[in-house]
């Protein structure tokens, strides 16, 4: 059985609530072998450590996401500073921008992200980056900061912003969305990109793949992502799950 990772699920989000056991034996039995939780606020960061704690193979990302500012207070920057000292986790996120969104408040975002990346820079560890409608200045960001290193997770930019990531370190997470037709710009650039930059995921319950549309997405379903990508890239499973898994151990240090 190939063995996967699944570099960004939210196991902890309520719509698991009534069968996680079971979503994380379908993940086991269609090869996931390892699954990165990222968290989108303070409120989530002790479930998805003690989820993580009885679970092998799990691993914990803490964070605040920029679509839930409503969660977030002023002081969640420092309290995250004090549970990375007590907790530590594989990546800091889910963090990053969102101008797609109406109504969140910029400034805002942008304090949240800077903060964390300072984190980041501060304890070195890797970023779990949203960029959606914000991939230029989320992009500027990160080049400003300097000394990073992550994943855009859920890329939908162009193959430009794509090598400017690359040229930075950055990986690009790339799960569901790549499996419908429709998705020309994201498989072309799948189909050509490096494959040290590339890492799986599902961001489920989120972003279901063709197969699935209108569907509650789970882990299990990265098996047809790579399906996907190795159809593009006219590659073997195989070479694509052992790249991609390789990739995601050595940025989160899952060794």
């Amino acid at each position: 059985m190939l063995q996967l990772v699944d570099s960004h699920v939210h196991l902890d989000d309520p719509a698991f609530a009534d069968d996680r056991e079971a979503v994380i034996q379908r993940a086991r039995l269609a090869g996931i072998g390892r699954m990165v939780i990222p968290a989108v606020d303070a409120g989530s960061w002790p479930k998805i450590r003690d989820l993580c704690a009885v679970h092998a193979g799990l691993h914990p990302a803490y964070g605040l996401h920029p679509m839930f500012l409503s969660r977030h207070a002023p002081e969640d920057v420092g309290k995250l500073l004090s549970w990375l000292n007590e907790n530590r986790p594989v990546a800091i996120g889910e963090i990053g921008l969102d101008f797609h969104v109406d109504g969140l408040d910029l400034e805002l975002q942008r304090h949240y992200f800077i903060g964390q990346l300072q984190l980041a820079q501060e304890r070195d560890l890797p970023v779990i980056v949203h960029a959606r409608g914000a991939l230029e200045e989320v992009t500027l960001t990160l080049r400003r900061h300097g000394g990073l290193r992550g994943v855009v997770h859920s890329f939908s930019g162009s193959e430009q912003q794509a090598r400017q990531l690359w040229a930075m370190g950055f990986h690009l997470g790339i799960g569901g969305p790549v499996t419908y037709e429709r998705a020309q710009r994201l498989r072309r650039i799948v189909a050509q990109m490096p494959i040290e930059f590339l890492l799986l995921e599902s961001d489920a319950p989120d972003q279901p793949g063709a197969a699935h549309r209108g569907e509650r997405n789970e882990p299990a379903h990265v098996t047809e992502v790579l399906r996907c990508i190795a159809a593009l890239r006219n590659a073997p499973e195989a070479e694509i799950a052992a790249a991609t898994s390789a990739n995601a151990r050595r940025l989160f240090g899952l060794d």
